[in-house]
């Protein structure tokens, strides 16, 4: 097959659909029979997850590759930027961490960022046929366009086709489309082959005014326009899902619910994608001090800044809520910086996280963390009381518990077969804590977990994940192409 020019996907802002859009492009490509790659040079997000080496990239490209039906691998996801703070990252390169990074810092190694990300590409697309680019933001940031590596000038390198995507939902589409034209330079202007509008509410025939218009004013086609869907879910990059999920006041009374901590620096929320799934569970994030005897359980998830996020909880109060909460017999899971807050205390000698010191935990566990520079980044197989399951660990710092309550058996990490445990438990079993996210992905490890706190009624999980994700790809796919014209967006490339 005549080798394809490679396209990207990029947008007039921020959550606008490009990793939706990248995403439904693999699969229907890969189901065309065309060899093709996701790819995105720098990402930033707390959201990774762990390629089959054991290495750390963005979780929107690994959703990618299961739609292209190829493993993950970090070519397609070089740069990931991990917010540690409002104006620094923790940064990772081609897999493994590099450095903690200030804004500044990291423009000053724009050259070395955008070689490597360029290295990656050429390894990428040297085993691939296609690649599908993914941007990031907008890409008409006028004051950072000579430095950015995501968008246009990674797309030059890879003399990429752009398509560009926009959200109707958002309001101000038509300006959107031609402000971000305006934007660009003659040269970048000329490489967008053409538009998608995104989640539009309603019959997208009463739109065809507007795509005339578009078309008219930009002498560009818009390839489709594409209506809000909630029949499926993909897994989000950003925790920008996070703003529209259930508040403790919209619950159902007659529902059972689960609360969830948003932490500040919230990290690989995803874990928590396999209980919002279920009919008539309810998924409720807390951000200030409540009662939270409405819940079946509350969740600690993961934390970029675990001690940062401890003295938010002290400080805002909600720790106080969630001890309270345990001293009238509730149930509390902490999933890596999670886990680590329930324990005494978490200690920093060597500053890896911001400045040395020692932070107070929970104390709900008798377990202490001391955080190393060292990274565990692993795919991890492990077990509950014989019930085997599937997870990976991102987490950096090392967790020992004087009374020796480990929780799960781990089998497996990588490639390499161990003996080891994983996690604590509490001596009545009412508070959890382990390292390993996915920990949900295995239904029978599901039904356990929420038979354990009060929730064994029958209700209906999902027999397999793998299954399940190819199932929504399948059904991302079929809502892509009804109503984008993928053949005329192909040919215009």
């Amino acid at each position: 097959m005549k080798k394809a020019n490679h396209l990207a996907v990029f947008g007039t802002g921020s959550d606008v659909g490009k990793s939706i859009v990248a995403a439904a492009l693999c699969r229907s490509l890969a189901d065309r029979k065309v060899n093709v790659a996701p790819f995105k040079a720098q990402n930033m997000s707390n959201n990774s997850g762990i390629t089959p080496e054991g290495l750390e990239m963005g979780r929107a490209q690994i959703v990618q590759s299961e739609a292209a039906r190829i493993p993950p691998n970090t070519d397609m996801n070089p740069i990931l930027l991990k917010p540690t703070a409002d104006n620094a990252s923790q940064v990772v390169v081609n897999g493994k961490v590099y450095e903690d990074l200030s804004a500044v810092g990291y423009h000053k190694r724009n050259k070395y960022f955008f070689k490597e990300a360029c290295s990656a590409f050429d390894r990428l697309s040297a085993r691939q046929e296609m690649i599908v680019m993914e941007g990031a933001g907008s890409c008409a940031e006028v004051n950072l366009m000579h430095t950015d590596i995501v968008n246009f000038r990674m797309a030059a390198y890879a003399r990429a086709d752009v398509v560009l995507v926009a959200d109707i939902h958002k309001g101000g589409v038509f300006a959107q489309i031609l402000g971000t034209l305006e934007c660009l330079p003659s040269e970048y202007r000329e490489m967008v082959r053409g538009f998608i509008v995104n989640r539009f509410r309603g019959d997208p025939e009463l739109f065809k005014e507007g795509v005339d218009w578009i078309e008219r004013k930009t002498g560009k086609p818009v390839f489709g326009v594409l209506p809000w869907y909630s029949h499926f879910r993909i897994d989000a990059e950003d925790s920008v899902e996070i703003e529209t999920c259930s508040s403790i006041n919209s619950l159902d009374p007659d529902l059972p619910a689960i609360g969830v901590i948003r932490l500040p620096h919230i990290s690989n929320f995803t874990d928590m994608h396999s209980l919002s799934e279920i009919d008539g569970l309810q998924v409720a994030f807390v951000d200030r001090p409540e009662d939270l005897s409405v819940f079946k359980a509350v969740i600690l998830p993961g934390s970029k800044s675990t001690r940062a996020d401890m003295e938010w909880l002290d400080k805002s109060g909600i720790a106080e809520s969630i001890k309270r909460y345990v001293r009238s017999g509730g149930h509390v899971l902490g999933i890596c910086g999670g886990y680590q807050m329930l324990g005494r205390f978490i200690r920093d000698d060597a500053g890896v996280e911001g400045e040395p010191g020692c932070t107070n935990g929970l104390g709900l566990l008798n377990i202490e963390t001391s955080m190393s520079p060292e990274k565990t980044t692993t795919r991890s197989t492990f077990s509950w009381d014989g019930i085997k399951g599937e997870g990976y660990e991102i987490h950096m710092g090392k967790t020992r518990s004087e009374e020796q309550n480990p929780w799960l058996l781990v089998h497996r990490r990588n490639d390499r077969l161990i003996e080891a445990t994983d996690g604590c438990r509490s001596a009545d079993g009412k508070v959890a804590g382990t390292y390993i996210h996915g920990l949900f992905d295995t239904r029978k490890i599901l039904e356990k977990w929420l038979a354990g706190i009060g929730i064994s009624d029958g209700r209906v999980i999902k027999e397999n994940k793998q299954q399940g994700r190819d199932h929504v790809y399948a059904l991302l796919k079929s809502h892509f192409e009804e109503n984008v014209d993928v053949k005329r967006l192909l040919e215009s490339i």
